[in-house]
Parts: structure tokens; C-alpha cells; sequence
């Protein structure tokens, strides 16, 4: 079974808790609409663990300065420091681009930031209020990358309350990663990720489903087995694998040669893609594209030769613009052909290409910097 949708009469999530019974967005009316929709803006963190990034993020920072201005082009961008750091951050950053203080163990903010959602209203504009996960660094006591996450886990209630946005507090753990939206009723996801037994063990797959369904106002889930080869770190998330690129159409990580791993696991996820509809009943249209195979070394202990999950799916759609990451050396040629897929892909927005190799040393890329706050009142 590759893809599930609400059955008629669907119970509600799964009771125990007080949020189960406070928190239903889907039924207010709020869903998480597509990351192609206007933003109101981009919020980034800023990298500062020294047992994450190397040479006290000294690199990491400069990636995260170009990443937070190529999306500054087309959007206003936040980037959220702490303490000890927000001068240095506002130092690095151009001045159009905001610095505010907001405590935090690392800089991912595609999982500790709020899941924004949106209610339509009747005469224009929209409503936003964010869903506020449980965060456990990506696996907790089992398999997590981190002993403390306290701060990390309270990003999205500080950027909700800064924002006066409504906060929906959910007590099952995920991160903003493991999921994409189409914004029209359809979630895509890894089984990989959101079945590990080190993040809602309690909890079936239906019961995770019914989560999905009442927090974020979607009606159908497409699971796909695995992500991509090497995202040890997340666990497969799903925005280093496959993302929406349009209603009824995914980009897809790719390798023509048969005898990388990450081929089989890539033609299956394809076969399930292009044998399902989405939520409003479209067959899916599954684009593959290559991924750069780099194989680099990192601050974190990585082995030397140790595979990488660098993919060009990790990309960040913005307003009129598409960040893509670029590997540089070995991967140059690819990062050109990945440019002018997604030029094929989003015809209507620019293309930026943003060298990221040291955001990959540290287990994430672009997307997994970025949140996306959507465009709220007209």
C-alpha cells in the first residue's frame, strides 16, 4: 500500500492528550498550502555548533549568508541567532536582510520552525497559524544527533508567538522535512522516516495519518519506502528525495547507473509515483533528475569516502525564484544540468544556483535551512 486517503466517517486523532482534543486545524478550516504560494517571508537560522559545523561554523556561516541572499532577491528573509552570535550574524548578513534573537542548539529551521498552515477567508487574504510538532533531533535517545534539544524544540512557539500567529501544539514528533504538500490535499512521504521507531513508536501508520490529516488539512498520503542512500541524519526525509514542483507533478532524485543502491530504491519510489492520483484524482507525472554524488569530508565524524546525501530535490521555492543547491569540482557539471531542469520545471521563476557543499558537510542543504511563512491578509 503506497498511498492512503481519508476514509468517510474518519476518526478523529488519536485521544490521550489535551492538544488531541484543543488542536484541529482541518477542522477550522486550515491547511498547509503548497511552498510555490506567496510568501510573506523566509526564516533561516544561523549555524553555531561546534560539533556540527567545522572551524566554528566559520564556513557554514558564509554558505548560510549566500543562501539567505540569493532568497533575499525575491523575498524578505529573517535569520534567527543566539545570543552570543546575533552581532556576528548581523555583521555577516546584508543589511536588508533581518537579524533577530531566537535561542536554539542548531540551525535547521525546515524542522524546528513551525509548520505554517492557512484558512482561506470569504472576501481574500488568508489567515496563517503554524502547527507546533514535538522535536527530538531526529530520533531522540535513539539514533538522535544530539543529547539537548530543549531550545530547538521551542523555535516554533517563539516564531508563532513574534508573529501574533496562532499556535496549533501537536505532541507526536516531526519535523518539516519529512514532509511536501502539493497545497490541494495531497502529502508525499517516506516510510523510512515517519515509521522509525525512534520517533512515535506508539503510534500505527494510521494513526500518524490521522495526525497529518487533522494538522495539516490534507485528504490523501503517498508513502514512498525509502529517501535517498546516506541520509543517515534524518532518516530519509522526504525534501532530500522528492519534492512537489506543481499540482500532479514530482521532481525525483535520479541515477541512470544500475549498480548504485540509490537506483532501486529511485525506480521504486518512480513506479509507485506514476502508478497513484493525487487527492484531487490527477495521475502523478514523476520527473526524475540526476542527484550529484559527492563524497566529501566532514566536521562530524565522517569517514573518509563516506557517501553524502547531496541531491538537487533539496532545493527552496520562493517568490518568483527557486534556490538550488550547487557541489562545485567533481559535481560541476551536474549542478548545471540540475539548473536547467528545474528551469523546465518552473519556467515562470528564476533559477538561483548557491554553492552549499559546507551546509551538506553539516547533514542538511537548502531546503532543510529554510521555513516558509505564507502570505497572510491581502
Amino acid at each position: 500500500m503506497s498511498a492512503s486517503e481519508t476514509p468517510a466517517g474518519a476518526a478523529p486523532p488519536p485521544d490521550g492528550t489535551a492538544a488531541a482534543a484543543a488542536a484541529d486545524p482541518a477542522a477550522l478550516g486550515f491547511h498547509m498550502p503548497a511552498e510555490w504560494e506567496p510568501h510573506e517571508r523566509t526564516w533561516m537560522g544561523w549555524p553555531q555548533r561546534p560539533d556540527n559545523w567545522r572551524d566554528n561554523a566559520s564556513h557554514a556561516q558564509k554558505a548560510f549568508v549566500d543562501v539567505a541572499s540569493a532568497i533575499s532577491q525575491f523575498e524578505p528573509v529573517t535569520v534567527c541567532a543566539n545570543e552570543e552570535q546575533v552581532a556576528a550574524a548581523r555583521e555577516a548578513l546584508p543589511p536588508h536582510i533581518s537579524v533577530v534573537c531566537i535561542p536554539q542548539d542548531d540551525a535547521w529551521f525546515r524542522d524546528t520552525g513551525p509548520t505554517f498552515v492557512v484558512k482561506d477567508q470569504p472576501g481574500g487574504g488568508r489567515t496563517v497559524a503554524g502547527v507546533d510538532w514535538q522535536f527530538n533531533a531526529w530520533g531522540g535517545l535513539e539514533g538522535g544527533l544530539y543529547a539537548s534539544w530543549e531550545r530547538d524544540d521551542a523555535v516554533a512557539g517563539t516564531i508563532l508567538q513574534m508573529e501574533g500567529a496562532q499556535r496549533f501544539p501537536c505532541p507526536i514528533v516531526m519535523e518539516g522535512g519529512s514532509i511536501h504538500v502539493d497545497g490541494q490535499g495531497t502529502l508525499l512521504t517516506t516510510e523510512e522516516c515517519l515509521l522509525n521507531m525512534n520517533r512515535n513508536p506508539q503510534l500505527s501508520r494510521e494513526q500518524i495519518e490521522d495526525w497529518l490529516r487533522h494538522m495539516l488539512g490534507v485528504q490523501k498520503i503517498i508513502w514512498l519506502p525509502k529517501g535517498l542512500v546516506g541520509d543517515d541524519d534524518t532518516n530519509g526525509h522526504i525534501d532530500n528525495f522528492a519534492c512537489f514542483a506543481a499540482p500532479g507533478v514530482v521532481l525525483l532524485a535520479w541515477t541512470d547507473d544500475e549498480s548504485d543502491p540509490q537506483h532501486a530504491i529511485s525506480k521504486e519510489a518512480f513506479e509507485i509515483l506514476s502508478n497513484t492520483t493525487d487527492a484531487q484524482g490527477r495521475k502523478l507525472q514523476a520527473s526524475p533528475h540526476a542527484e550529484a554524488d559527492c563524497v566529501l569530508p566532514g566536521s562530524k565524524p565522517r569517514v573518509a569516502g563516506e557517501r553524502m546525501a547531496a541531491s538537487y530535490a533539496n532545493c527552496y521555492i520562493c517568490n518568483g525564484g527557486v534556490v538550488v543547491p550547487a557541489f562545485g569540482g567533481e559535481a560541476a557539471e551536474a549542478d548545471a544540468r540540475a539548473v536547467e531542469v528545474l528551469k523546465g520545471a518552473f519556467p515562470d521563476r528564476k533559477v538561483v544556483s548557491v554553492q552549499s557543499r559546507e551546509i551538506l558537510l553539516g547533514g542538511g542543504n537548502i531546503h532543510c535551512i529554510t521555513q516558509q511563512q505564507p502570505k497572510g491578509a491581502a
